[in-house]
This record gives C-alpha cells, structure tokens and sequence, in this order.
C-alpha cells in the first residue's frame, strides 16, 4: 500500500555515465541523489579538504571560528563543521568565505590530491608533498610575523634569505 503524499523514487539516467558508471541516480527528494559509494568518499573527501583549506588561512589570518562566523553571520559550530569538513560548503557560501579569508575560491581547491580530480590532467604536481607541512606551527608563526613587517623592502630581503637557506645543503654529519 502506497501512501498518496509520498513519492516512489524516480529513476533517472546521469547525463555524464562515465560518472555514475552507467548506473542509474535514484532521486530522493530536494535534490538528493544516491551516487555511487565511490563518488560519496570523493565528495566527503573533496569536502574535508576545502575544510582544511579554510582552517588554515583562518589560522593564517588569527582568527577564531567564533570570529570568522560573526563575519559570515554563521555560528562556530557551523564554521568547526564546515572545517572538519561534515558539512558541505555550497558555492555561495565559499565566495563569502573567501571574501572574508581575502583569497581567490580557487585557494580552496589548491594542492587537492590528484587521485580527488575527475579529469587527472588537472591535477598539479608542485606542493602537494608540502600539504602536511602547511600545518605546522612554525610556519603559521612565520607567517604572522612576516605579515606584521611593514617595510617592503625588510620584507623582500627576508624572502631573499629564506630563498637562499632553502637551497643552501648542510655538508654531511649536520642537521
């Protein structure tokens, strides 16, 4: 017996089959649609990463999520699921988001794992071995503090140091 207020599912065919692997999307109501199991861990995985992305300009910026969801009109909960990446930022809210953290939207999707793109031709090959790196303290400290200097050419000199030093090797037996 069939209720008359709820639907049966319909069934749809993808318009790109090559993302769906020619199974057909089941539509759930307000737009929700079962995808492949697959597709669903990308997604989330997608998410998680344009949350860590946003974590770390903020942490950049000195910033609270309590702070950064006053500027947003959200509350820090909803800043701490968008970061942890359990809920998913839609295009609107990231334009803002970028606004507010004063970066491109591309900023959020920087460095994403190759493996994350659909087209791999996509995917960039420099920094993505540093992601890990990014989130070290050090490097936040660093940051705020070179973005405290206001002198430019203070600044530049240090950007020739730091240069410099990267390419500079111990010789054997120091680290």
């Amino acid at each position: 017996m069939q209720m008359p207020h709820i639907k049966e599912p319909a069934i749809l065919l993808a318009a790109d089959a090559s993302a769906t692997e020619d199974k057909p999307v089941r539509r759930r109501g307000r737009g929700q649609t079962s995808e492949p199991e697959s597709e669903r861990k990308r997604l989330k995985k997608i998410d998680a990463h344009v949350g860590a992305r946003i974590k770390l300009r903020r942490t950049l910026l000195g910033l609270s999520q309590e702070a950064l969801g006053e500027k947003l009109g959200l509350t820090f909960q909803q800043v701490q699921k968008y970061e942890r990446g359990m809920n998913r930022v839609g295009a609107s809210r990231l334009h803002k988001v970028s606004e507010v953290l004063d970066v491109p939207v591309s900023f959020f999707f920087d460095d994403i794992a190759p493996e994350l793109r659909r087209n791999q031709s996509l995917s960039m090959s420099v920094g993505s071995e540093h992601d890990a790196d990014l989130t070290r303290r050090e490097i936040l400290e660093l940051a705020r503090a070179f973005d405290r200097i206001d002198d430019e050419r203070v600044r530049k000199r240090i950007v020739e140091l730091i240069r410099s030093l990267s390419s500079y090797d111990l010789p054997e037996g120091q680290a």
